[in-house]
């Protein structure tokens, strides 16, 4: 059967028109006019269609209606009379979406012509992929076939009562009370969401940590903060049964009755259509074939693999460098490996949990100082009346270097990049004491944060004053 005559032979087939893929077409057609963007499924990225985009969509739309409970301070009244058409959100949240989606289409596949394959392709030789009969013999193969959400299979027998992100955002209305299995990102968002669009929600986790997080501190005050608007349920896995016209769920010794139940229980690598085992590589105990992360490629094969499928930062920036680093080496003879970017995972709850640089579980506590501050009497936080958070930053105990952070914070998705920049940029805690802090703003949160962990340096700068001295 492989030896069957190929249809067609192009220098570079890409599997998958998401983020990855279309990064990787970015960079192959600057150097070659003859590939194929291969796409079974729905188009549009997961980003527009269902992740990034409209959940933040919906995010937004819940903080303004929750912005309402603090009106009574500055002296607005007539918050009670405030209401919310929930199908008019989710209406706005879908119109969003599809203007993003259409924006991602406009600019890529619309204009591909007989370059874009709608099909499932499926490897069945190293560079020979057959799509609904198509044989297709490429020369580089880049593998950018994205991730589904993770659904139990125990769960299947009452999937009409269960979503996920691909599903959530068609609802035309929302259920009176819900669980949310699983409490990273897009959980707490979305939980968040729905506790201040009226929903009575129910947040269950295995783990003892919500939204990614390791730090100690930041994860207790996340959870003491985000506690105060659901119950969040915490080390025991969500465990889910039909009960009558409800679902119940349980997690230790809790349960809750609900209508539905959200399921944000990570993305899986959509493998299983692509036939690994014809490329000769060996694969994992997930399917998973070995790849550099600086290059993409797997083994030593001209096949690359980017984006959500290689499970390795299923974040949409990640995705877009994985991308054009797959598809810059699919179109050079050489194989060129390349510095990743700080890593940096932003949670929109509110506050903003944010994670930059080296983890907290992977610092070596011997050598790490810890600078902290609390957003309590941050002036620019109360007059926003989200005086509520701490930032916690890490750097090098002899020289200052700059390590990492976490933080739940206002505004943190902002503080979240100024440090993942300077960590980026090697830079110490002495180089951003002198950068202009203005007052009243947020970041004056980490200047203080900064100071702190400036006392705990052993080599101290000289220059008290944080500035830069005049030369001659």
């Amino acid at each position: 059967m492989n030896d069957s005559p190929v249809d067609r032979t192009v220098d570079v087939a890409i599997i998958g028109a998401g983020t990855a893929g279309l990064a990787a077409m970015s960079q192959v057609r600057r150097a070659t006019d003859n590939f194929v963007l291969i796409n079974g499924g729905e188009l549009g990225t997961t980003c527009a269609r269902v992740g990034c985009m409209p959940s933040k969509a919906i995010v937004q739309v819940a903080d303004d209606f929750h912005r309402r409970h603090i009106f009574n301070r500055y002296g607005i009244g007539g918050e009670e009379q405030l209401s919310l058409d929930v199908s008019e959100a989710m209406e706005h949240t879908r119109d969003l979406r599809d203007i993003f989606v259409d924006r991602v289409l406009a600019g890529t596949t619309d204009n591909l012509g007989e370059k874009f394959i709608d099909g499932y392709a499926r490897f069945v030789a190293p560079h020979i992929l057959d799509v609904a009969g198509q044989r297709i013999r490429a020369a580089n193969v880049v593998i950018a076939t994205g991730s589904s959400p993770v659904v139990p299979e125990s769960w299947r027998a009452f999937a009409d009562r269960v979503l996920t992100t691909d599903d959530f955002f068609e609802q035309e209305d929302l259920p009176e009370s819900v669980a949310v299995a699983g409490l990273g990102v897009i959980g707490l968002e979305l939980g968040q969401a729905l506790s201040r669009l009226g929903v009575a929600v129910t947040g269950v986790d295995m783990l003892d940590a919500i939204g990614g997080i390791s730090d100690p501190v930041v994860n207790q005050t996340a959870i003491e903060l985000i506690g105060k608007e659901f119950p969040l349920w915490l080390g025991h896995e969500a465990e889910v049964r039909n009960d009558g016209d409800k679902l119940l769920v349980s997690s230790g010794e809790r349960s809750v009755r609900v209508d539905r139940v959200l399921a944000c229980l990570g993305r899986r690598p959509n493998l299983a259509r692509l036939g690994l085992d014809r490329i000769g590589a060996t694969t994992d105990a997930h399917g998973m074939p070995p790849h550099n992360p600086h290059t993409m490629q797997i083994d030593n094969l001209r096949i690359f693999i980017a984006g959500d499928v290689n499970a390795e930062r299923q974040i949409l920036h990640e995705a877009v460098d994985e991308g054009r680093i797959a598809g810059s080496n699919a179109v050079t003879a050489e194989v060129v490996g390349y510095r990743r970017r700080a890593p940096l995972t932003i949670t929109f709850s509110d506050p903003n949990i944010a994670q930059v640089g080296a983890p907290f579980d992977e610092l070596d506590q011997e050598q790490v100082a810890i600078g902290e501050v609390r957003f309590g009497p941050v002036g620019r936080a109360l007059l926003m009346g989200k005086n509520k958070g701490v930032l916690r930053v890490y750097a090098h105990r002899q020289t200052g270097r700059l390590l990492g952070a976490a933080m739940i914070a206002p505004k943190g998705e902002h503080l979240a990049h100024l440090l993942a920049w300077s960590i980026q940029q090697n830079q110490g805690v002495f180089d951003l004491l002198k950068m202009p802090f203005y007052h009243p703003a947020v970041e004056e949160g980490l200047q203080a944060a900064l100071r702190d962990l400036a006392k705990q340096v052993t080599e101290r700068s000289a220059d008290v004053l944080e500035l830069v001295r005049l030369e001659g």
